[in-house]
């Protein structure tokens, strides 16, 4: 992904056909050393296409994939009881910070 992203960042700043230099150099600015393969690769793939036709298709591609919608599900009973105990808890920290708020008889730092 960082190559992509590298790739898309050097074709954002002028490069039409970004080079493997081009795309080490920005990897570099920020610490990442290139593996050849994965560049080589990366590059292949892209040379040639246009990439906001290549955006388009991959986000209509995300558009139709599932976010996260079975997890929740295979919990089961577990859920509502730790959705009773945190609400238990806030109950407790409430009354603990109105305590608090009594220390300082009505005289605040941020009031």
């Amino acid at each position: 992904m960082r190559y992509v992203a590298a790739y898309l960042l050097a074709a954002l700043g002028g490069k039409e056909n970004p080079a493997a230099a081009d795309i080490e150099k920005i990897l570099s600015s920020v610490g990442i050393e290139a593996d050849s393969a994965a560049l080589t690769k990366v590059i292949a793939q892209l040379k040639g296409k246009n990439l906001e036709e290549l955006i388009k298709e991959g986000s209509a591609k995300l558009a139709s994939m599932p976010a996260a919608g079975a997890a929740p599900a295979a919990a089961g009973g577990a859920a509502p009881a730790a959705a009773a105990e945190k609400k238990e808890e806030k109950k407790e920290a409430k009354k603990e910070e109105s305590e608090e708020e009594d220390d300082d008889m009505g005289f605040g730092l941020f009031d």
